[in-house]
């Protein structure tokens, strides 16, 4: 696995020290979320992880389920509320991902967790993705969030696999709060949030998970 030693430490430790600030947070948040989209609170998501293995994701909730008259989930758009377009606004949306970071899933620092169905269509190289944990942020988040493209996205992921480092989570975290605090880079241009990738290239059966 790429990575540094004591990276998994140095999540629990961050987590657990802060946990005065992020679990009030969460539990006024879930109350907020409850009162004005309704139930479920949580958002849950199967999502690729480290080595290619699937894990739940949790998020909180941003949209309703408004469908259509033959049954189909409206556009992004028109689901996202007020009230979800806030919280994603200040990432505040993705609270629950430390619990995903507790459970062992998911990294404070490292690429975007996607969807498994991405796997058949990532390059060769892109996959190395995967070779560490996904995080909350991540070089491509400082560098844009959902305002760049995939590819960038994913070669940016490469990168952090490759430099990946104690400093690097340090300065990265530090650059994610003055991101999240001038909220640039939401979401994709004339998109709610971001489109779905497609691919760029021949498909690659993904490997077995193991």
């Amino acid at each position: 696995m790429s990575g540094y030693r004591g990276k998994r430490l140095f999540d629990l430790l961050l987590v657990l020290i802060v946990s005065p600030i992020w679990l009030p947070a969460l539990c006024l948040i879930a109350w907020s979320v409850r009162a004005r989209i309704g139930t479920p609170v949580l958002f849950r998501q199967r999502r690729t992880g480290l080595r290619e293995r699937e894990f739940m994701m949790y998020k909180f909730r941003t949209m309703t389920d408004a469908r259509d008259v033959d049954g189909a989930l409206l556009p992004d758009t028109e689901r996202l509320t007020v009230s979800g377009r806030r919280l994603r606004s200040s990432s505040l949306d993705e609270l629950p991902e430390l619990f995903n970071v507790l459970r062992g899933d998911m990294s404070l620092v490292g690429p975007r967790p996607l969807l498994p169905q991405y796997l058949v269509r990532y390059s060769a190289h892109h996959r190395r993705r995967h070779e560490t944990p996904p995080g909350l942020t991540g070089l491509a988040q400082i560098s844009g969030r959902n305002a760049i493209g995939w590819s960038d996205k994913f070669d940016l992921d490469v990168r952090y696999v490759e430099h990946c480092s104690m400093l690097l989570d340090i300065q990265i975290l530090l650059r994610t709060f003055r991101t999240v605090i001038q909220r640039g880079g939401i979401a994709a241009a004339g998109d709610a949030t971001m489109p779905e990738f497609t691919g760029y290239e021949s498909p690659i059966p993904p490997s077995s998970p193991g």
